[in-house]
């Protein structure tokens, strides 16, 4: 971004709210692997998850809220945006030790302003950073208790998630993870108002506590052999092949150890009156040859390489033309002092003159951010009666990436 340019790449990428560079939280280039999501698993988390966050919310705001029976789905993020109001509070919190990956907290405004109203007995017109705290607060209760269910009900330990990060958007520039993503849905009523709370799991995360779990994952399937296939399927209630022969869709139930009747499959070699079905080996040593599958219909994988884009490379004269495509979008360009955290009780607590403390020291360069992503660093400098910053660096591609992780 030095020399002013972004390539087509990082313009849709900006245009469809994805990471800058084609890299999502986890990582991954452009659409990224293809997960198998096991769905009945994680259902059944988020039921047993049900009654823990009635439980979190109402310790919250001393009433009593319903959850209904929750929904866990596979999806995207154009299904997702249908089902969200115009502005919505997202809250960051991607799971980095033990399980990795993007994790994503969804909730309408109204549903907001009602749990800090309900737990501060204070009323708010707008969100605002107190409110935001406060719903940071319950959020960070609801992972705590999955992860104890993991924990608890799996074989994974030590899972851990990154600080919470609340923003107030359109839902238009909430960081979704890229391609397909598992999302809880969380129905909850109070007073006789419906609120949903919306949980998102990037594939990498998704896959991580399914396999936490003991459920299915894309690992267990890729790579493996027709005849490990098989051997699933035996282990699952098949037939074995000592004993009488299964079906295999060719009308035949007769025991190996009589004569079988050619079944076109290129016999060659006797065993115990059964010739050999064309498998490259006979059948009496009980070993499964790798085009078994083939043979008899089984589709077998196409594993290819996943080829990764050069972060270095360079525009060529159409990319760097595109840019005028979206030369007169608005983005929303942030210096940030610095940050600190406060419990609520110290929040609540301040008044005027209350000195906060920050995580810079005096004259460290502060850091200048584009919707939230670092981009820069400067120096805080005075412009007449107002203040400035004075660009010193431009972080560079990788570093821009090594800040989205």
């Amino acid at each position: 971004m030095s020399d002013g340019a972004i390539s087509q790449d990082e313009i849709d990428a900006l245009l469809s709210g994805v990471a800058i560079d084609g890299l999502n939280s986890s990582g991954h280039v452009g659409n990224g692997p293809t997960y198998h999501f096991d769905i009945p698993t994680l259902q059944t988390m988020a039921d047993a998850l049900k009654p823990k966050l009635e439980e979190n919310i109402n310790k919250t705001t001393s009433v009593t809220f319903t959850c209904e029976n929750p929904v866990v789905e596979q999806t995207n993020r154009d299904h997702v945006l249908s089902k969200l109001p115009e502005v919505v509070i997202g809250i960051n919190a991607d799971y980095n030790a033990g399980v990795k990956g993007s994790h994503l907290y969804l909730m309408a405004p109204e549903f907001a302003l009602k749990i800090f109203q309900l737990a501060t007995s204070e009323e708010a017109s707008e969100v605002d950073d107190m409110v935001l705290s406060v719903v940071s607060e319950f959020v960070a209760t609801h992972i705590s208790a999955e992860i104890t269910e993991v924990e608890s009900k799996g074989n994974a330990s030590g899972l851990g998630y990154g600080t919470p990060e609340t923003l107030n958007e359109s839902k238009a520039m909430i960081m979704f993870p890229q391609g397909d993503f598992v999302l809880a849905s969380y129905p909850l009523t109070y007073d006789g108002n419906a609120y949903t709370l919306w949980e998102c799991l990037g594939g990498d995360a998704a896959e991580g506590i399914t396999r936490a779990l003991g459920g299915a994952t894309a690992d267990d399937t890729a790579g493996l052999t027709p005849v490990d296939l098989g051997g699933m399927n035996a282990a699952a209630g098949g037939a074995p092949m000592g004993g009488a022969m299964p079906n295999m869709g060719m009308g035949m139930q007769q025991p190996m150890g009589g004569a079988m009747p050619n079944m076109g499959m290129g016999m060659q070699q006797p065993m115990g009156g059964m010739p050999n079905m064309g498998m490259g080996m006979p059948m009496g040593g009980m070993g499964m040859p790798q085009n078994m599958g083939v043979n008899m219909g089984m589709n077998v994988p196409n594993v290819q390489q996943l080829q990764y884009p050069n972060l270095q490379a360079g525009l060529n004269a159409g990319e760097q033309g595109n840019i005028s495509l979206i030369m007169d979008v608005f983005m929303e360009m942030t210096v940030e002092l610095g940050r600190t955290k406060k419990t609520i009780k110290d929040i609540l607590g301040m008044g005027e003159g209350t000195i906060i403390e920050l995580d810079k020291l005096a004259g460290e360069p502060v850091d200048i951010l584009v919707n939230h992503k670092k981009i820069a660093k400067g120096e805080v400098v005075v412009i007449d009666e107002n203040f400035g910053v004075r660009v010193t660096e431009i972080l560079s591609p990788m570093e821009r990436v090594t800040e989205l992780n």
